[in-house]
């Protein structure tokens, strides 16, 4: 279609619209089903916009739309359509597009669709349009929610949309080339809103609490009014000019002057007062040309100044992903009236409607500078309260690290120039408060954070079900029949991968896990996938024909699968299973690293801090926006040369600054006509060019170093000499010797199955200490391996135990079953070497033993023999998951013992301390309830956390004692957690026998004494009788009641148990009565 001819249709259905005589526009009658019509053709509009584009090239909106919005706003459905249709074609031409167009022909399509956009802004620009907009959206908001129906919430909508799409379009700077303080279409924008009262319902809506649906529209338009304003001039308009603006803009006519003086001078120099035919030609010596010789110049020596060698070549292109980011928008100054009612606007919406819309840079800023200017009051206390708000910012790690992460993470594709300049000025202000700060107070002590890695025990997850697996070798073979019907009908399958790519376990480690997952398969009934695992496993995993050799035949495919099917492979325990073990046993689990926060106080030191900034991403930024010095201010220009001259005069790394880039803008600067007006600037350019030029007369190099962006280390070298920082760095050179060795050694050692190449090479390498990785990669790069991946530490190649190797663990077993350290035995003499879990596994599998306890090592400690009932106490110790950390599980397990030895001993003399203090009463309470809760769990066969709930005033204040409650520690009784529970509780881990133990370590001392002979004390002479008789009776009860206790922890032996319940029933009720 050819947008600059209108459609047949689209032409007829404008013309239904209306005409406009003179000031009054007549419609015909079918000007609402027009208008409908028109929305409908912009709904099916293809990606040119073709439909929009010539709505804009008939100016429907200009000659049509606005004078029936205005002349007839009483029929109120063709009101609501119009509206409906301008806020369609008033959409931004981004939203049309989604973005803007790389294409040349969509390109122009998007300008074109911008240009009439633009058209429309101007054609808004009325006071009669924008007060029928405020008249209707006024008697909207006049209406109750009660009263107000959908209609008009969507007809407040889309008034505000119109608006926001109006403010929307930018200025056209080329067509309307308007001039600061001129009225540009935008300002004419804005004062039209302002005489037809929309502002005030804009603030009306922002500050009602009732019509918080509205407030991201009315968000927008208020940031929209506010483009291409400067806050500063905008809170300054009204006021007479500072002092400091006049010399501004005195400084800043006064470099003009310096620079067009210069140009003139620089012109009446070069042209001389008589033409010349012949501007002949000139050697120019000392600058080369292609070849050898020296350039020759043809033209006027007055145009030399300008030669470069650039001239004439292609510039080359830069992509657009790789530009710099450009300026959002362009600050201008608006005319005197809109400046003044945007700056009342502004004080209202702060007043009554603000919710703080600076960005957080802009208000860390603002931040600072505020605290600055309170540390220049003259009241004191304005004084001490800047010096507090002061030391909680440079205290805080986050407050002093912002600006390093700002400066590393500038991106000039991404982030425009004014967020650069911000940062270099915010940060130019905390600096200085910080040296000040720091200065003063002597010695300032900060916060300091490090990220410390924590070793964290994480349980592997159960890939199926305990309960999916038949437990009896006749339910397998039931199974198999009916899995075998499926293999037969199976001729071509699909490959599966074998193994978990995304998991933390190497590849060559899930070997067992392929396996198991086949035996899942054919558990499931899914014998397809089964045999397809399988053979994908085999492709995997050739080596030992694990899976089966690659001739394999399908019988034998088949009888292989029936193999794994009735394998007792190894299983992990599920979360239900695990139980009481979870603590007991280790073999199941992996660790984890993970990175914890350690918070600690530090000494502050300046120039340690100011070491952070010496990078060459900070100083590539600084120069970045060094490059716009003429259009800096002057405060940036200082901002940025205070930095530099911080790096390279307060840390003496001048040479951090020796880049051809910024020596380019240094000699741009150097001759510049007007470089008067940056004296500063010169100054310092002088300064570090000087220690350039020193240093390249000891340092050759130092002329190539300029290519190059250089760290601390690099400076270093440049300074002190090359390789002065290699000391103890580099690994020691491989000699001929060696590598003869090394050769040799991996050719004696690569064949050997049951052992690591690398660490027998290690084992037998007789030259300088070398690790693991010097020799993987040093036998990489002789050739002798393919890569590095090669020496991958391997799991276990043998996941099936063959007959031999079950009828060695039966005899193994068989033979070391009475020793102390029965799986230390088996691991030593079994042959085919597999882990501990492996082994468990397997003799559990077996039957061999009923549970993982019986495999712990037996080791028996003997305490003092003040507590008897304490003695020979078996110590249990955690099994390790791999062979390689038995040595070490022996030395934690001796500890453990210890530990345990010590607890009991502490737990005995803690009970003996609370018994003197007179907690006797809650003691055996305590006891009773260990003891109860142990009967529980052997009766039931299951155990849960059981709360201690004291019921007697003496037990609470008891549980409240400090001592008690360590007490409640070393037994370990779990405290309540925080916020969510109240009660100590007896933990679900401890079992049946543990509890009992703790119990028994409870007994009171005097009862203890009274059941030993000959420890009775001597009854004095002037008792009488019946006295005697009582405290014979009172002994006889107790030490029955401690004997019938001991009987109850199972620490007595069965006999004498008649007479201790006839003592009990005898004398327990004589003895309370007494």
């Amino acid at each position: 279609m050819d947008l600059y001819m209108m459609n047949c249709e689209l032409l007829a259905t404008c013309s239904a619209l209306g005409y406009l005589e003179g000031d009054t526009y007549h419609k015909e009658p079918d000007c609402l089903e027009s208008v409908k019509d028109l929305i409908r053709y912009l709904r099916h509009e293809d990606e040119t916009r073709d439909v929009r584009q010539q709505l804009g090239a008939a100016q429907i909106l200009q000659s049509d739309l606005l004078p029936i919005l205005i002349q007839h706003r009483q029929d109120q459905p063709l009101f609501d359509a119009v509206i409906r249709l301008m806020v369609n074609l008033t959409q931004p031409a981004l939203l049309c597009f989604g973005s803007v167009p790389k294409e040349p022909s969509f390109r122009h399509h998007f300008l074109q669709v911008l240009s009439y956009l633009q058209a429309y802004k101007e054609a808004f620009a009325s006071e009669k349009a924008f007060g029928v907009l405020s008249e209707t959206l006024y008697k909207l908001l006049q209406l109750g929610w009660e009263e107000r129906q959908e209609e008009d919430n969507l007809l407040i909508e889309r008034i505000l949309l119109l608006i926001r799409n109006i403010l929307h379009v930018p200025a056209d700077l080329d067509q309307e080339k308007r001039i600061d303080d001129d009225a540009s279409v935008h300002d004419q924008l804005l004062w039209a809103i302002h005489l037809s009262g929309l502002d005030d319902l804009l603030l009306f809506l922002a500050s009602s609490s009732a019509e918080q649906q509205w407030s991201l529209h009315v968000l927008e338009i208020v940031s929209l009014m506010f483009r291409d304003q400067n806050p500063e001039q905008l809170a300054g308009v009204g006021q007479g000019r500072l002092a400091q603006e006049r010399n501004t803009d005195v400084a800043e006519l006064e470099a003009l002057r310096q620079r067009e003086m210069a140009e003139k001078k620089t012109r009446a120099l070069q042209r001389g007062n008589r033409h010349s035919r012949f501007g002949g030609s000139y050697i120019v010596q000392g600058l080369k040309s292609i070849g050898e010789r020296d350039l020759i110049f043809h033209k006027g020596l007055h145009n030399l100044q300008n030669y470069s060698s650039d001239l004439g070549k292609q510039p080359r292109r830069v992509p657009k992903r790789r530009q710099a980011a450009r300026e959002l928008s362009i600050q201008r100054r608006s005319a005197l009236n809109v400046r003044l009612f945007l700056r009342d606007f502004c004080s209202e919406f702060l007043e009554n409607c603000y919710n703080r819309m600076h960005l957080a840079l802009k208000a860390y800023q603002e931040l600072l500078a505020t605290v600055n200017e309170m540390d220049m009051s003259p009241d004191e206390a304005v004084r001490e309260s800047s010096r507090i708000i002061k030391n909680n910012i440079f205290y805080v790690m986050e407050y002093r690290e912002l600006f390093l992460a700002l400066f590393r993470k500038f991106d000039e594709r991404w982030q425009p120039r004014s967020f650069l300049r911000d940062l270099v000025e915010t940060t130019h202000l905390f600096l200085k408060m910080l040296e000040r700060f720091s200065r003063n107070r002597g010695n300032l002590v900060v916060q300091n954070k490090r990220k410390k890695r924590k070793k964290k025990k994480k349980v592997l997850d159960q890939p199926v079900a305990s309960g999916n697996v038949p437990s009896s070798p006749e339910e397998l073979e039931a199974v198999w029949p009916s899995l075998a019907e499926q293999l037969q009908c199976c001729l071509s399958l699909d490959s599966m991968v074998p193994f978990d790519a995304a998991s933390e376990v190497p590849v060559e480690e899930q070997r067992a896990e392929a396996m198991v997952r086949i035996q899942d398969c054919l558990l499931g009934g899914q014998a397809p996938q089964a045999l397809t695992l399988l053979r994908s496993a085999r492709e995997v995993w050739p080596e030992g024909d694990v899976f089966g050799s690659q001739d394999i035949s399908p019988e034998e495919e088949i009888q292989l699968l029936r193999q794994i099917l009735c394998a007792p492979l190894p299983r992990q325990q599920g979360p239900e299973e695990r139980g009481a073990e979870e603590e007991e046993e280790e073999e199941e689990e992996e660790e984890e690293e993970l990175e914890m926060v350690q918070v600690s106080e530090k000494e502050f030191n300046f120039l340690d801090y100011l070491k952070r900034f010496a990078s060459s991403t900070v100083i590539r930024a600084y120069v970045l926006l060094l490059r716009n010095y003429q259009q800096n201010s002057a405060h940036t220009n200082h901002c940025v040369v205070k930095m530099l001259h911080r790096l390279a005069h307060d840390l003496k790394m001048e040479a951090l600054l020796f880049q051809l880039s910024l020596f380019c803008l240094f000699n741009r600067l150097l001759s510049d006509p007007a470089s008067g007006a940056y004296k500063e600037l010169v100054t310092f350019a002088k300064y570090i060019l000087g220690k350039f030029f020193a240093l390249a007369a000891v340092n050759q190099k130092a002329f190539v170093e300029l290519l190059f962006w250089k760290n601390t280390a690099v400076v270093r070298e440049m300074t002190e000499g090359y390789g002065s920082l290699d000391g103890g760095r580099r690994p020691p050179v491989w000699s001929p010797e060696e590598e003869a060795q090394l050769q040799e050694l991996y050719l004696a050692h690569k064949d050997v199955e049951g052992q690591d190449v690398v660490d027998a090479i290690l084992a037998h390498l007789n030259t300088a200490p070398r690790t693991r990785k010097q020799i993987i990669h040093h036998l990489v790069r002789l050739g002798l391996a393919d890569s590095v991946k090669d020496f991958q530490r391997k799991g276990t190649h043998i996941v099936l135990w063959t007959e031999d190797q079950e009828l060695e663990l039966r005899r193994l077993f068989e033979e070391f079953q009475n020793s102390d350290d029965v799986l230390g035995h088996i691991m030593k003499n079994i042959t085919a070497k597999r882990s501990r879990a492996r082994i468990v596994d397997k003799l559990l599998a077996l039957g061999l033993v009923a549970e993982r306890r019986e495999l712990y090592k037996k080791r028996r400690k003997k305490l003092a023999p003040s507590i008897p009932h304490v003695e020979d106490l078996e110590e249990e110790e955690n099994l390790p998951e791999e062979e390689s950390e038995e040595d070490e599980e022996r030395e934690e397990g001796s500890e453990t013992e210890q530990a345990q030895g010590s607890s009991v001993l502490s737990t005995a003399n803690l009970g003996q301390s609370l018994h003197q203090e007179g907690f006797s009463t809650p003691l055996l309470w305590l006891q009773n309830c260990l003891i109860r809760v142990a009967d529980d769990r052997k009766e039931d066969g299951c155990s849960q956390a059981v709360p201690l709930v004291p019921l007697t005033e003496e037990n609470e204040e008891a549980m409240e004692n400090e001592q008690f409650q360590q007490l409640l520690r070393k037994l370990g009784v779990r405290p309540p957690a925080s916020g969510q529970e109240t009660f100590w509780r007896i933990p679900a881990k401890l079992s049946p026998t543990q509890l009992r133990r703790m119990a028994a370590s409870l007994s009171q001392p005097e009862e203890e004494e009274k059941l030993q002979p000959g420890i009775e004390p001597e009854v004095p002479g002037e008792q009488g009788a019946e006295e005697e008789h009582h405290k014979e009776h009172r002994a006889q009860a107790l030490r029955a009641l401690l004997l019938a206790r001991k009987k109850k922890a199972g620490l007595v032996s069965p006999e004498g148990n008649g007479r201790s319940a006839y003592l009990l029933s005898i004398y327990c009720v004589p003895a309370m009565l007494i």
